[in-house]
């Protein structure tokens, strides 16, 4: 599947596959992703790619 300029809507994105799947997404050239978790500071560090 082409993904390259696509848009994707994660949640659950501060652990486990959620975040899992925004970091291959990230990996994988995806153009913007909306991130959506309860962990903030969690959420910021998948954000912040760490």
């Amino acid at each position: 599947m082409e993904i390259q300029g696509k848009v994707a809507l994660i949640t659950g994105a501060s652990r486990g596959i959620g975040r899992a799947i925004a970091i291959e997404l990230a990996q994988q050239g995806i153009k913007r992703m909306i991130l959506v978790a309860r962990d903030r500071q969690k959420l910021v560090e998948v954000a912040e790619g760490n």
